[in-house]
């Protein structure tokens, strides 16, 4: 039997004090996500993602596709969608969850356009 204290915390999870760049989105079904990251020489470094009132579902999809950006170039950042993030975690949300997957991705494309269009 499976209970809270089973389940793998998130290892991404934080806020940063001096992140690169970072990003807030709220989504349509209220949860709120933040992505900060470390960016050197056009690679993640260290991702993290925040959601102070997300949903268990909201914090796996953050988590998923925090472990997938980190350690990338940047381009290939880009390349995460919502599918690719929703397909590593389906076996731990519903299919009613599958719109976290989409906030966590949009979320993490804006942290990175952040960094992209700093002066």
């Amino acid at each position: 039997m499976e209970t809270g204290t089973d389940k793998k915390l998130p290892t991404h999870f934080g806020r940063m004090n001096d992140p690169t760049a970072s990003a807030y989105v709220k989504g349509a079904c209220g949860d709120e996500m933040e992505f900060y990251l470390v960016v050197a020489n056009d690679i993640l470094e260290e991702v993290l993602f925040f959601t102070a009132n997300g949903c268990d579902d909201t914090k796996a999809a953050g988590e998923a596709a925090a472990e997938m950006a980190e350690g990338r170039k940047v381009a290939d950042a880009l390349g995460i969608s919502p599918g690719k993030v929703y397909d590593s975690i389906k076996g731990d949300i519903p299919e009613e969850g599958r719109h976290c997957s989409i906030l966590a991705v949009i979320t993490l494309h804006k942290a990175i356009a952040d960094y992209l269009l700093a002066p």
